[in-house]
């Protein structure tokens, strides 16, 4: 059974940092591309970051750029999405999801999806 599990969401102050986490089980982990996708309150979803089954390629939403970080352990089935200088705007549910294809993972096409978790930047 493919799970994707999120966490290390909450409540963070503008300027502050978050770290979340995906933990992949049911696939070979290390075949597939991983992307954090979230939804703003209110709005579609979107692309945060991407990563290749091998880490050797990254792509970023602009506003993020310098501020947030992903990486991948294909050792522990582990996703993280480090973000740093958090602004309000970031706040919204953010899902963690799978292919083996990056194209579909950046484009929301992704096989397999994570349930999300909350992430609220509020002072």
């Amino acid at each position: 059974q493919v799970q994707l599990v999120e966490s290390g969401g909450g409540l963070a102050q503008p300027g502050g940092s978050l770290r979340l986490s995906c933990e992949a089980s049911g696939f070979t982990f290390s075949e597939y591309s991983i992307a954090w996708v979230r939804r703003l309150p209110g709005k579609g979803l979107e692309l945060v970051s991407g990563i290749t089954s091998d880490g050797s390629n990254t792509r970023y939403l602009n506003s993020v750029k310098d501020r947030f970080t992903i990486s991948r352990d294909n050792a522990k089935n582990m996703v993280y999405l480090q973000m740093s200088s958090l602004k309000p705007e970031d706040t919204g549910v953010y899902y963690c999801n799978a292919d083996q294809y990056f194209f579909r993972v950046v484009s929301g096409r992704a096989s397999y999806w994570g349930q999300g978790t909350q992430v609220t930047v509020s002072s």
